[in-house]
């Protein structure tokens, strides 16, 4: 219980460099008066003399250690996160089942490439609100906006190709991504989207998007695989204040990811709270004992 104890008042304990010079110096002056055998009595009131001064000094000491004010800190710190509003929109069109991606395993398939990088970057964004859109001839929404990311990876999990058709409604899904961001208060709010190729299924027009984008303050990263649109995807990035990345390889996508995890910090501020217990009642009950015990003695010899 008594483990890590400070004390608030440290200083307190000078004092008793005053009480000890004061033993020594300021004591006070009695007659002396000449008793015979007084070598008898001296001994007799020996032991309750020694007795009343541990007394005293125990009283003085420990009312200086209450005076300090033992106590031990219990230290919590709450995390007020200021995190990032994103949305994910990622491409499950047909084209996305192309392999050769990952230098490593020919074998492996362009969105599985694509969602373990993604459940990577969703790892490291512990402070942030992330959704999941996707899409292919039409749009998803697989997660709304959520702290839970261990949800979002298992529904990362379930996706397949092809889910919402083979086609690649690009503009669509970024449309889709500001209406859930164009409700959010959150001071800021991005999307990410990756696509593998050209937009075959859109309805909505480019410039509606773009408006849509400047008008709640969305900013816009998009990378590209394969053989995407550059020009078009430039052009979105650029106008909502993102940038536009396209990625060769595996590797090459996942230092874009690790460069936009970068870009976008979230703020956190560290509330720290402090918890206190004292302990000065514990030495200022055993200065009250000695200081009662002190008094009885010194009064009952007296009064002999």
């Amino acid at each position: 219980m008594f483990n890590n104890l400070t004390f608030e008042f440290p200083y307190i304990f000078l004092l008793l460099f005053i009480f000890i010079l004061c033993s020594k110096f300021c004591k006070a002056k009695v007659q002396a008066y000449y008793m015979p055998h007084l070598d008898i009595y001296n001994k007799a009131s020996a032991f309750g003399s020694s007795f009343t001064t541990i007394l005293k000094w125990s009283t003085i000491i420990f009312a200086l250690v209450a005076l300090a004010s033992p106590i031990k800190e219990l230290e919590i710190v709450h995390k007020k996160s200021e995190g990032i509003d994103i949305i994910l929109s990622l491409d499950t069109s047909g084209s996305m089942r192309q392999i050769g991606f990952n230098a490593q395993d020919r074998d492996q398939n362009r969105w599985d490439v694509v969602s373990d990088i993604v459940k990577d970057f969703i790892g490291v964004r512990q402070n942030d609100n992330i959704g999941l859109i996707v899409f292919g001839t039409s749009v998803m929404t697989a997660s709304p906006l959520t702290y839970d990311k261990k949800a979002q990876i298992r529904i990362i999990n379930s996706l397949e190709i092809g889910i919402v058709g083979d086609k690649t409604a690009l503009i669509d899904s970024i449309a889709t991504s500001i209406n859930i961001l164009s409700k959010r208060q959150s001071k800021s709010k991005i999307i990410i989207v990756l696509t593998d190729g050209e937009d075959t299924a859109s309805t909505i027009p480019f410039k509606v998007v773009q408006k849509m984008a400047k008008k709640y303050q969305i900013k816009i990263y998009t990378i590209g695989i394969g053989e995407p649109n550059r020009m078009l995807l430039n052009e979105i990035s650029k106008s909502s204040g993102g940038k536009s990345f396209i990625a060769n390889s595996k590797d090459n996508l996942k230092e874009i990811y690790d460069h936009i995890n970068k870009l976008e910090k979230s703020e956190i501020e560290q509330n720290k709270i402090v918890l206190k217990e004292h302990y000065f009642f514990y030495p200022l009950f055993i200065a009250f004992l000695s200081l009662v015990f002190y008094i009885f003695l010194k009064n009952k010899r007296e009064s002999l």
